[in-house]
This record gives C-alpha cells, structure tokens and sequence, in this order.
C-alpha cells in the first residue's frame, strides 16, 4: 500500500467519444500516467459515449477487478463516467463498477443533448449509490454553479481544478479562481487533467495523503482535507497546444 496516492478525478480512454474502445490505446495511456508519477485515475468516460459498455466490458476482460478498482499494471483505475445534464453539463461520477453500470442503464432514455436528464433526477438515482459527485470544468460552468438550489449544491462532493480549463486564463489566474470558487460554494477542489491523450496525463491531479480503494475511503479522505492539488508548470503549454499533432483529437467535441 502507498503511503502517499497521486491521482487524476478526470480522464477518457479515448481519443473522441466516437471511437471505439481500443484495449492498445488505454494502455499507452497507463504508461504515460505511471510514467508522470500517478498512482491512480478514474475513467471518466462521456456516458453518451460510442459503445460505453465495451469500455469497462473490455476491462474486466484484460484486468482484475479488486475492491472498487481495476489494477491495471500496478496502477489503479477506478470506474467513473462524465453526465451532461439540463442545468450542469459536466458532472464526473465515481463509483464502483456495479453502480456505474447500473445508473449508465438508467440514463439510457437522456444520452441526447436535446433530451439530457434534469440534475434532481440524476441526484435521485444517485441517491442510493455510493458514488462520488464531481463538478468539472467549474470555470466554465460558473454561472451554473451559482444558480443551482441549495439542496442540489449540497450533494455535490467537490468541484475541478480541470486541465483543459487553463485554455481560458493563465496558469495562476485560473488555478485561483477555481480556488476562490471552491471557498465560495464551500466544496472541495480537485484536481483533474480531463486527459484523452498520453501527454495530458501528470498535468494537473491530486496528491492525498495515503491510499484507498473505495470511493467510501476517498470520500472520508476529502473530509478531513487530506490532499493537496497539484498542477505542473507546463500544463498550460501543454493544454494550449491541442492541436499540435492530429491524433490529439478536438477538446470542444459536438455533444451526440
């Protein structure tokens, strides 16, 4: 067990939520996030994604599943998705396999963008699963934050320090208006690269200050503030240069 865990909140493990599935690319992906230091990330795939079964279906093949994460050559990941719904059109959830796959199945009637769920009913399917309830890319989605009844704002567990995010401002400007809206709303801020390329992997994640491995135990961890955010020096280099090489793919994707 680590003493310490380096982990991302936000990834994909592909390239554009059209593609399929590819067992060769996640693992590229793996490498490049063991090489940059992490410990762990949540696969946060879009959940309106082509084929978003095969994803965690193609893992449970190649990989054991052990407590609430896939050990994936001594790496942790742990199952998550991203839902758009009508009034937040980013929130990551994290949660263990069964309860992923079981609220995927429920969203199945809200995939479409002129038909995304209304956030109190994602709350109420929510309800009986132990899943964790992320705010991403707060910075663009502020407006949202703010708007939403108390209640609901009450069950989200943190919001994002997102990698793609620093596309917008600077480095600093960014990363201390993330930080003030964090005190504002009084949530925890996380960090997440939103990576879907090997390069974004590092740039921006959290350090807590031991291991877990149920979302039960990350949740107690967030309480008690053990963890720190870290974000590199060149993630704002890295993020600004999306489009260098064609494999990087589009960040703004149009929603299905």
């Amino acid at each position: 067990m680590c003493i310490v865990m380096n982990f991302d909140f936000h990834t994909h493990g592909k390239l554009t939520k059209y593609d399929e599935f590819s067992i060769r690319h996640f693992r590229s992906l793996v490498k490049a996030a063991k090489e940059s230091g992490l410990d762990g990330f949540a696969l946060t795939e879009h959940f309106n994604t082509r084929h978003f079964f095969d994803v965690f279906g193609t893992l449970d093949e190649f990989y054991p599943y052990e407590d609430g994460y896939y050990l994936v050559d001594g790496l942790r990941v742990f199952p998550g998705m991203e839902v758009h719904t009508r009034e937040l059109e980013h929130i990551l959830l994290i949660g263990s396999r069964i309860n992923i796959r079981a609220l995927r199945m429920q969203l199945q009637p809200y995939t479409h963008k002129l038909n995304y769920i209304p956030i109190e009913k994602l709350l109420e399917l929510t309800a009986s699963q132990d899943v964790l309830l992320i705010a991403g890319h707060p910075v663009i989605q502020q407006r949202d934050l703010f708007t939403l009844e108390p209640h609901v704002l009450e069950r989200l567990d943190a919001i994002e320090m997102n990698g793609q995010d620093l596309r917008l401002r600077s480095l600093e400007v960014n990363a201390s208006e993330v930080e003030q809206l964090g005190i504002e709303l009084n949530k925890s801020v996380l960090g997440g690269s939103g990576a879907f390329h090997r390069n974004h992997f590092g740039k921006v994640y959290t350090k807590l200050d031991t291991s877990f491995s149920t979302v039960g135990e990350l949740r107690a961890l967030l309480e008690q503030g053990a963890y720190t955010v870290k974000v590199m020096a060149s993630s704002e280099k890295t993020f600004l240069q999306q489009q260098l090489t064609a494999e990087l793919g589009a960040w703004s994707e149009p929603y299905l």
